[in-house]
């Protein structure tokens, strides 16, 4: 049975640093120019401040993916406390079993929890996820273009 928790990042480096390689292979961009080295002392330190939110998907207690964001008042709107998702997966195996739809149903009753006013997701266009965020009601606002700018 798949369910999520709200869990201290802290508490979660170690198993965190297992699954997030498997995110990383799977997902990123520029792989070959830019390797996985998370800067773990700053999300320490957004943990430490307040600022961050880890929701963990289990599966019978395995991790099965994981939901981080930083929650604070928006730049541009001082009085609207905003999340910006930094990252979510759910593992291969674990998809197909409605995780997506737990784990950010579970993310929005936490974020309403803590008075959170708007929050921000997104979407690698290689393996879109929109589908997910269309279904759960969320409004597309943004589209995000990259370019490496080293040869």
């Amino acid at each position: 049975m798949i369910t999520a928790h709200v869990e201290p990042f802290s508490a979660n480096i170690e198993e965190l640093k297992k699954v997030i390689p498997l995110h990383y292979a799977e997902l990123a961009l520029n792989q070959d120019k830019v390797p996985l080295a998370p800067q773990w002392d700053i999300y320490l330190a957004r943990e430490q401040a307040g600022e961050l939110l880890l929701i963990t998907l289990r599966d019978s207690g395995k991790l099965a993916g994981y939901f981080i964001g930083f929650i604070a008042p928006g730049l541009h709107y001082e009085t609207c406390l905003t999340c910006i998702m930094d990252i979510f997966y759910v593992k291969p195996d674990e998809r197909g079993q409605a995780g997506g739809k737990i784990l950010f149903e579970f993310v929005e009753k936490e974020l309403r929890r803590r008075k959170v006013n708007r929050m921000f997701v997104g979407s690698k266009c290689h393996m879109d996820a929109s589908w997910l965020f269309e279904r759960l009601g969320y409004e597309r606002c943004e589209v995000t273009y990259t370019k490496w700018l080293e040869d």
